[in-house]
């Protein structure tokens, strides 16, 4: 007989009674779907679809003038009735005044108060323009004009008062500087508002200066060393855009603590749908709906192009109001950043003060 022949073996029956006493595992609940929190996540995505669709369409699938103000070069009586026959016909796409000869009216088109001048004379028409100023602009004129001096069967010469730069030949290269320090601005603030709830006030807003600074010395520096579009005039500009940058970032930081993930909605709705529509970078107000022209009034989008155009193109004029106007911007974002911060500490210290009594509640029934 061999060790295994003496070993006991268990019957057939005690191993039935094991497997009748063990309890199957039970099966692992499943995670709630969350359809509810997908559908409002899914709503920003909608969101941004809908107002990029309606500003970005509403302001540019179909520019037409209106006030556009031209003038007619000449101080007689038959330029004068020419001027208002002009105007009447326009039905109000065009404003016309008359100016006394091309000396004046070269000075007004370059002051960006005219955006076209129209002369005949020796057989000829000449049309004063500047394509500095607005490039659409210039070309929606070129339009109206050319079949003035058709009907008054005159070849027509153009002579652009203020040309783009050699390096901007469609004058959108600012526009486009423009998009970049706006993206760059909010988009700094949804990373440091993650960061604020660590850091004291001060420190805050000199994060917040620091990354405008950043966003405006990379954008500056691509703009001119690497495609010469703002020469020469590169501390300015970056002083500028500095401050322009640190207006959105600051707004960013103040609206994080309210919106939360809806941030980001926010801002591209106010510095992208609304504030590229209404800068006149691509078409100006006269040349788009009366809404995007109130607009261009007060956004600082609009403040920002117009201040670094002027530096580029027009030197000789002031940009005192338009640095005012970013000025102005700097405050609402300062304002929301102090007063989430108070707010965020009101909360912390009511929190801690819950915590604290339940604490005792829970000592005392011990």
């Amino acid at each position: 007989m061999t060790l295994t022949d003496t070993a006991p073996r268990p019957s057939s029956d005690s191993t039935q009674t094991v497997c009748m006493d063990a309890k199957p595992s039970p099966a692992p609940k499943r995670a709630p779907l969350g359809w509810g929190k997908l559908a409002l996540t899914m709503l920003i995505p909608f969101f941004l679809c809908a107002i990029m669709g309606l500003f970005y369409l509403g302001a540019f699938h179909a520019p037409s003038p209106h006030n556009v103000q031209v003038a007619v070069v000449g101080g007689s009586a038959q330029s004068k009735v020419f001027a208002q026959t002009l105007q009447d016909e326009s039905d109000g796409a065009l404003g016309v005044r008359t100016v006394a000869d091309a000396a004046q009216a070269r000075k007004l088109v370059g002051q960006r108060e005219l955006a076209a001048a129209y002369e005949t004379g020796n057989g000829t028409a000449t049309l004063y323009i500047s394509s500095a100023a607005s490039e659409t602009s210039a070309n929606i004129a070129q339009k109206i004009f050319m079949d003035v001096a058709y009907e008054q069967d005159l070849p027509l010469r153009i002579e652009d008062v203020v040309p783009t730069g050699a390096q901007d030949t469609t004058g959108q290269g600012l526009f486009f500087l423009l998009v970049a320090l706006s993206i760059g601005g909010y988009a700094s603030a949804v990373p440091l508002a993650g960061f604020m709830g660590k850091v004291k006030l001060p420190v805050r807003l000199v994060l917040a200066a620091v990354a405008a600074a950043v966003v405006a010395t990379i954008a500056v520096i691509i703009a001119g060393p690497v495609y010469g579009i703002i020469e020469p005039r590169f501390t300015g500009i970056w002083m500028i855009s500095w401050v322009y940058a640190a207006g959105i970032t600051l707004l960013g930081l103040g609206l994080h603590p309210l919106l939360r993930h809806w941030t980001t909605p926010m801002l591209t709705l106010c510095f992208v749908a609304l504030n590229f529509t209404s800068s006149g970078g691509i078409f100006q107000p006269q040349m788009q709906p009366g809404f995007y022209g109130a607009l261009n009034s007060f956004w600082n989008g609009a403040g920002w192009l117009h201040a670094v155009q002027t530096l580029v193109y027009f030197p000789e004029h002031s940009i005192s109001m338009d640095i005012l106007r970013l000025l102005l911007w700097l405050i609402p974002g300062i304002l929301l950043v102090i007063l989430t911060h108070a707010w965020s500490v009101r909360r912390t210290r009511i929190a801690n003060e819950h915590a604290a009594i339940q604490d005792v509640e829970e000592a005392v029934a011990a």
